[in-house]
């Protein structure tokens, strides 16, 4: 492959594990609707966005609600247990990559299917607004993983051509996402990321050392 010069994060599941807060405030909105979600039916969610994860929901359910006012409901759930929830955690070994992407002069993006409330208070909460040029939210774009749109925006963002970029994602939805967008993809098998089998990556790692071998 050829030399690296912008690694594009996915944040859930690859930067911080925020899935726990997300899956009990999807549940918790869940409950009050009284909808019976299988455990299959969440995960195929993964790596949505959060209004096209309830449109998804809204047509299989045969609902006649306002995916938007869902949304609210279930983001107002998701900030109260972002303050009080001891389970969101860097993932392990991510940290120390970034800085080593940073201080081999590497350009660093971050494409991520949260809201920009949610990607701006993980990265002050872990003071990571310093190596990353640009942060792009997927709630911001007409389409949601799996379209390409968000990396395709996110290498236009580094102004960097595609063969020089990687993608680092967790989920199906986001490798396929890649996969479209024509960016080397990277499956992290992340213990946090169930149900998914980053079968179309062009490599799969299970800790972030692996990323050091790449050629930068």
């Amino acid at each position: 492959m050829d030399i690296i010069s912008c690694v594009i994060f996915d944040m859930d599941g690859v930067i911080v594990n925020t899935e726990p807060l997300h899956k009990k405030a999807y549940f918790k909105t869940f409950k009050f609707l009284d909808l019976d979600v299988s455990d299959e039916l969440y995960h195929s969610l993964t790596g949505s966005s959060t209004i096209n994860a309830f449109q998804k929901l809204i047509n299989h359910f045969d609902l006649h609600l306002n995916p938007e006012e869902l949304v609210l409901q279930k983001r107002a759930y998701f900030n109260e247990l972002f303050i009080t929830d001891s389970d969101l955690q860097l993932i392990e070994g991510v940290e120390d990559i970034i800085k080593y992407f940073y201080n081999n002069g590497t350009t660093l993006v971050l494409a991520s299917s949260a809201s920009n409330g949610t990607i701006n208070r993980v990265f002050e909460r872990f003071d990571l607004n310093k190596y990353f040029i640009g942060k792009l939210s997927g709630a911001d774009l007409k389409e949601s993983k799996p379209h390409p749109e968000i990396f395709e925006n996110a290498a236009k963002l580094a102004n960097t051509p595609k063969n020089k970029c990687i993608v680092i994602e967790d989920s199906d939805n986001g490798v396929i996402a890649a996969n479209r967008a024509g960016i080397f993809c990277v499956g992290y098998r992340s213990e946090h990321s169930k149900m998914q089998t980053l079968a179309t990556a062009d490599m799969v790692i299970e800790s972030f050392e692996e990323l050091k071998k790449l050629p930068i």
